[in-house]
């Protein structure tokens, strides 16, 4: 597509949008993919040397995929979703099965350039003064129950998130839309309140879900999507499977159904690779086991993920973590290395922030409370805290289960009096720490990518931070300038680190493991979905 003035308008803003690594496809305003441009990753973001499926651009070959076969492929997890409805379940889980697979987005992201780039919408124009979208969408789209897919339910999606369907705290990103308009059958007009940088970028995530306006009746059991697979089959606490959608609009997925099958213990997930139960571990939950799987006939991948190990700190009145000293006094005794070392074999990334190297905004806030287990116990006793009883509440994950015990330690010796409770993942851990607000810290892994403003925008949201100060930074960001919005972050980073609303561990790798034949297996994990259909075998 031709730029014009409106689209080169379009280009700051989009890039804006994307925020980081994630600039708009076609950087005119249109959801078409330009040249990939590498994004920034840390430095361990490539494929290991020597894996197998491996491109010079650090992700596997799908040259494969395109031809298809009759084949199932079998995918090792470990957190099984609650429920398949993300519209009023929260859990990453649920998009990591569904969202790319079954349903699509207008927009989406492309895991090996980080651009965002066209999905159900083939391009996209932005006004001058950066309050309307217009999306073209892709004629010839059909719903998995033979609907045809149309700019009406695009509409009815959108504003479905507005609406008391919608339950789950994500839906706040959808505030800023003023109007929805289906001007005709690929013709979709959203007009904001005011200027998001946040708004298209959004629109990748599980609330940009397009959804059939005649296919909302049994989310949680039955979803109905445009998206390579259709949803085949749920063995409860076992397997969920999906098959190949044969009126797809897009190239066919190579495999003709997934076998998502879940496994509770790490190491029986390790198990079932080694007598080749699977075909591929989505993602190691015992680091040091690796070796078991080095120098075998498995393909080893090892990048970077969104996914941000938090030890949150419930800072309601009356909690003794409402103490901003206390709080303190817990970064100040976590020897973070140490911690990374033992629970998770040293394989990470060391942030002190709630941010991934991967965004723009990213500052390396490790400093701000190097461990001191002296300035600790000052500040327990400044607080008048010695011998303070805190419940660490855990889900029962393998890598909140191993660090758990570490942090434990940890603030015993600083003199505090920790007791760990583990709590069955997702739905007891959901509705005690995340709904109820019944802990005094937890441990979890907040995946979803470039979501600061979520987790610490709101003192209703579990985290219980949401501050008058950190709420206008955020909002300074998100609508200003690219400029104003890369410094707004950093200074609202700043002050998260610095208040202790919550301590930063450390960030989760990407390590996976597979027949060294799979191919399509992304290096980075840096959106919410396990995208499937990428997926071959050569």
């Amino acid at each position: 597509m031709t730029p014009t003035s409106t689209k080169s308008k379009t280009r700051a803003l989009v890039a804006a949008m994307a925020t980081t690594a994630l600039l708009a496809g076609c950087n005119a305003g249109a959801g078409t993919s330009p040249s990939p441009s590498p994004s920034p990753a840390p430095s361990d973001g490539a494929a290991a040397p020597g894996d197998a499926g491996a491109t010079s651009d650090g992700s596997s070959s799908t040259s494969d995929v395109a031809s298809g076969s009759d084949e199932t492929v079998r995918v090792g997890l470990v957190a099984e979703p609650a429920s398949l409805d993300f519209t009023t379940t929260d859990g990453a889980a649920i998009p990591q099965l569904l969202l790319d697979n079954v349903y699509e987005t207008l927009v989406t992201v492309d895991v090996t350039s980080g651009e965002l780039v066209s999905a159900l919408a083939q391009e996209w124009e932005v006004s001058d003064d950066n309050l309307t979208y217009t999306f073209t969408l892709k004629d010839g789209v059909k719903f998995s129950d033979g609907a045809d897919f149309t700019a009406e339910d695009a509409k009815f999606s959108l504003e479905r998130v507005k609406s008391d369907a919608w339950t789950t705290s994500l839906k706040t990103q959808m505030d800023v839309v003023d109007s929805v308009e289906a001007k005709d059958d690929t013709t979709l007009v959203v007009t904001l309140t005011q200027p998001s940088n946040r708004f298209l970028y959004s629109l990748s995530t599980r609330i940009g879900a397009m959804f059939d306006t005649e296919g909302v009746d049994d989310l949680a059991g039955s979803p109905i999507g445009t998206g390579p697979y259709t949803f085949g089959s749920w063995d409860r606490g076992s397997k969920i499977t999906l098959e190949r959608y044969a009126d797809y609009h897009g190239d066919a997925p190579y495999f003709a159904n997934v076998e998502m099958l879940y496994f509770k213990d790490a190491n029986a997930l390790n198990n079932a690779m080694l007598t080749d139960a699977i075909d591929v571990v989505s993602t190691v939950q015992a680091p040091e086991s690796l070796a078991e799987f080095e120098g075998g006939d498995y393909q080893i991948i090892e990048g970077t993920t969104n996914g941000e190990i938090v030890l949150s700190m419930n800072q309601m009145e009356g909690k003794p973590l409402a103490d901003k000293k206390l709080r303190q006094a817990v970064r100040s005794a976590i020897d973070h290395q140490m911690l990374m070392d033992t629970c998770w074999a040293g394989r990470g990334t060391l942030i002190g922030t709630m941010d991934p190297p991967t965004d723009p905004w990213y500052e390396d806030r490790t400093g701000d409370y190097p461990y001191d287990l002296e300035k600790a116990k000052t500040l327990i006793k400044e607080a008048g805290a010695e011998g303070q009883e805190l419940r660490l509440r855990i889900p029962t994950l393998p890598y909140a289960v191993a660090c758990g015990t570490v942090v434990e330690s940890m603030l015993e010796d600083a003199g505090l009096a920790v007791t760990v409770d583990e709590l069955e993942f997702p739905a007891a851990w959901l509705e005690t720490v995340f709904t109820n607000k019944d802990f005094d810290m937890s441990i979890v892994a907040h995946v979803e990518p470039r979501d600061m403003a979520n987790v610490f925008g709101s003192p209703d949201y579990y985290t219980t931070y949401g501050t008058d100060a950190i709420q206008a930074l955020f909002e300074a960001a998100d609508t200003g300038t690219e400029e104003e919005q890369v410094t707004k972050m950093k200074e609202a980073g700043a002050l998260i680190s610095e208040d202790a609303a919550a301590d930063f561990l450390f960030l989760l790798p990407n390590l996976m493991v597979a027949d060294p034949d799979i191919t399509g297996l992304p290096t980075n994990a840096i959106k919410e979905s396990f995208d499937l259909s990428d997926l071959g075998r050569g």
